[in-house]
């Protein structure tokens, strides 16, 4: 039998995945300043750049996000409980958000609820997508692919 090759390939008892081995390189030997070199997670999928976008004023947990992303989004993105629970599982293993250990106001709120807060990992490669999609709407602009902004 031959034996897997490739970036999850068992190594000992442990397998290494390219995001595990990804986040302990920066974990241990980089700076969290996020030049170009340091991004290869852009672009980010829409879910998970709408989570941040949703988490980044404050605290939520599930079903709240998903609420805020239809709400902001005028119900163009609807996150189904899959894509959104995938997505946070994602966004904790790579550090972009943690699970709270307190609830805002457990006396008024299900116990069975998990609470997200972006942390500044997170904050950082939202604001770099953030950029990174203003700077494709500036380019899109330029060559008349849509409407300029009104100045009234």
């Amino acid at each position: 039998m031959r034996e897997r090759e490739g970036p999850n390939a068992p190594i000992g008892r442990r397998t290494l995945t390219l995001t595990s081995i990804t986040k302990f390189v920066i974990d241990r030997f980089m700076r969290r300043d996020l030049s170009q070199e340091s991004l290869p997670a852009l672009p980010l999928p829409p879910a998970v750049f709408q989570i941040l976008v949703a988490l980044a004023d404050q605290d939520r947990h599930g079903y709240a996000i998903m609420q805020d992303v239809a709400a902001r989004t005028d119900g163009a993105m609807k996150l189904s409980p899959g894509t959104l629970y995938g997505s946070i599982k994602r966004m904790l293993d790579e550090g972009l958000i943690v699970e709270l250990d307190e609830r805002p106001d457990p006396d008024h709120d299900d116990e069975r609820r998990r609470y997200y807060r972006v942390t500044k990992f997170g904050r950082e490669v939202a604001q770099a997508e953030a950029d990174r999609l203003t700077t494709l709407l500036r380019q899109a602009r330029a060559v008349g692919l849509t409407a300029r902004r009104s100045t009234s």
